[in-house]
């Protein structure tokens, strides 16, 4: 199958891939920042009054350094794995799991406690 461009100089051709990846670069960046406007971050997420009363006894529990939200939902699928939602705010009892794994960390979600992937946390 012959290339559209094909018929095209080399030096001509590859102006024309230039081009068209650069076009294709500016699109993917206006899109991003399009998203980017119309999802907003998850630290500006409000939270609900409850929401809030449990934040502040994690605060007064665990102290304001150890809170955490949630990036994305999680759907705990182990044994002592949490199910939490984007959003949600939990306190970081333990950077490790039972077994030493830095990936899974013990939290308390204001009641509840278990493991958490520290990937879907950030810092509150």
């Amino acid at each position: 199958p012959q290339l559209p461009h094909g018929h095209l100089p080399l030096p001509s051709f590859w102006k024309v891939v230039e081009d068209t990846l650069q076009q294709s670069g500016a699109q993917l960046c206006a899109f991003c920042q399009a998203f980017e406007t119309v999802t907003p971050s998850p630290g500006t997420q409000p939270l609900t009054p409850a929401e809030e009363r449990k934040v502040l006894s994690l605060v007064s529990k665990h102290g304001p350094d150890k809170l955490y939200q949630v990036t994305s939902n999680i759907s705990g699928s182990r044994d002592l794995d949490l199910t939490l939602l984007r959003g949600q705010i939990v306190a970081l009892l333990q950077s490790a799991d039972t077994k030493g794994n830095t990936s899974r960390w013990l939290v308390d979600a204001g009641g509840p406690r278990g493991f958490v992937p520290a990937a879907k946390l950030q810092p509150y």
